[in-house]
């Protein structure tokens, strides 16, 4: 593996911007100082007037493989990620089939090690019946479990009061939940139904998929982790009444029940539905203005510990469909560092509380074994960034296979230069070096 000096950059790390110099060797960071310009290096990448941060680490991604990969696949959603910052995702079960056995969890396994220019780990799922499957996995080797409370794409909906009890009170990794309550939904859905038919407008999306439905599943979940003890990440946040449920009193390292925003929830509200249309649907729905702030207030002063995608592409021709008929979800990791940094830019969030919420909390949230840091002997999962560098988003530029972005159109202030993968210059000013895959990581956790 070659050897990268990277020379005068602005390292962004642990609360703090310093001017400095980075050497990689062998996959790791080796030296970190203000002069290693005499160290002789493979590769050197001129950092000045750039910004160097640790790759982001994407807690919660859709990449459609296997099974949905007219939609998407591993390797060229990997690749956009990788242009975008992200060096290491944690992967979704909700695939056809669905990652429900351990043998098919590690098929998935087999196919990133083959193709994923990223980092990765995947989410094993939960149901109503698989307890004993759930209990012999390996918390080392595998993110955590993914139980899906409300139902999404590949409806996994574990809507067994019995079997949520069962998997609450005994796995003891991390249980990663989406949480709508189902019944809720569906009520809400047969009255608009009985209004508008099939053709719902998407407009109400959000009270369909309501602030009741997602603060009732999510207090419940709460409830029953106190209770059990259960080590409980809840995902992508959309209300603000949710927030109550979360503490920002304690350090991160002590909280057993931990919570994420994802991009679109703290970018787009209800009134961007008349633009964009079923391109903002999601589960849960973008919400209103007041969510949407209250939501990014709560990532800055902790009650909300993560920022992640939930990227999940479909296709133009399914998000053309009817209301009932669209799926919810859309592509997003490509852009989400650009898009934080935009608000980097209209002084909303600093750059050291972007890394902390985008690669440091991920790390320590999750235990991932020496990622997330600039720090030596940590592998050198890196990005190069150019705060002034505008460009804009367009169909020629857009890499996830389905070939469209919500934000087509936006100009972003800020461009990604640079992405090195566990020490492997993967991405350089555009062009994509394959000749290394990405890692499978891994978990330092006491069980």
């Amino acid at each position: 593996m070659k050897s990268i000096l990277i020379t005068g950059a602005n390292i962004v790390n642990e609360g703090r911007i310093s001017l400095g110099d980075v050497l990689v060797k062998d996959g790791r960071i080796a030296k970190i100082g203000t002069d290693l310009s005499a160290e002789t290096a493979d590769i050197h990448i001129n950092g000045e007037g750039k910004h160097l941060l640790p790759g982001l680490i994407d807690d919660q991604v859709h990449f459609r493989e296997p099974g949905l990969t007219h939609k998407a696949e591993i390797y060229t959603e990997a690749k956009a990620g990788v242009a975008g910052g992200t060096t290491t995702y944690m992967e979704m079960p909700n695939t056809v089939p669905q990652a429900v056995t351990i043998a098919l969890l590690e098929e998935k396994y087999a196919r990133a090690k083959e193709v994923s220019l990223a980092n990765y780990s995947f989410f094993f799922g939960g149901t109503n019946d698989n307890l004993d499957e759930i209990l012999k996995l390996d918390l080392h080797k595998v993110c955590g479990l993914k139980v899906f409370q409300g139902s999404s794409t590949g409806n996994m909906v574990v809507d067994n009061i019995e079997s949520l009890e069962g998997i609450f009170s005994n796995y003891k990794g991390l249980l990663a939940l989406h949480s709508e309550n189902d019944h809720i939904i569906k009520a809400n859905l047969e009255e608009f139904k009985a209004i508008y038919g099939e053709d719902i407008p998407v407009k109400f999306h959000p009270k369909i998929r309501s602030e009741e439905a997602c603060y009732n599943a999510s207090s419940r979940a709460v409830a029953m982790a106190k209770k059990h003890g259960t080590r409980l990440h809840i995902l992508h946040i959309s209300t603000a009444k949710e927030l109550e449920l979360f503490n920002n009193t304690i350090p991160l390292e002590q909280k057993r029940i931990t919570a994420e925003a994802c991009i679109h929830h703290i970018w787009f509200s209800e009134e961007d539905y008349a633009t964009k249309g079923n391109l903002i649907k999601w589960n849960p729905a973008v919400k209103s203005a007041n969510d949407r702030d209250q939501i990014f207030q709560a990532m800055l002063d902790d009650r909300i510990d993560v920022i992640a995608t939930d990227h999940a592409p479909h296709t133009l021709e399914e998000k053309s469909l009817s209301y009932t008929k669209a799926p919810s979800g859309g592509p997003l990791n490509q852009h989400s560092l650009v898009a934080m940094l935009d608000f980097y830019h209209q002084g909303k969030i600093s750059l050291e509380k972007i890394v902390q919420k985008m690669s440091h909390n991920v790390a320590i949230l999750f235990q991932i074994e020496k990622r997330g840091f600039i720090r030596e002997g940590y592998y050198a999962d890196l990005v190069l960034v150019d705060l002034n560098s505008p460009w804009t988003v367009s169909k020629e530029n857009i890499l996830s296979k389905c070939g469209w972005s919500p934000f087509e159109g936006h100009t972003f202030q800020s461009k990604v230069t640079r992405t090195i993968v566990s020490g492997h210059l993967a991405y350089d000013e555009g062009t994509f070096n394959e000749g290394k895959k990405g890692e499978r990581i891994t978990f330092l956790r006491n069980i």
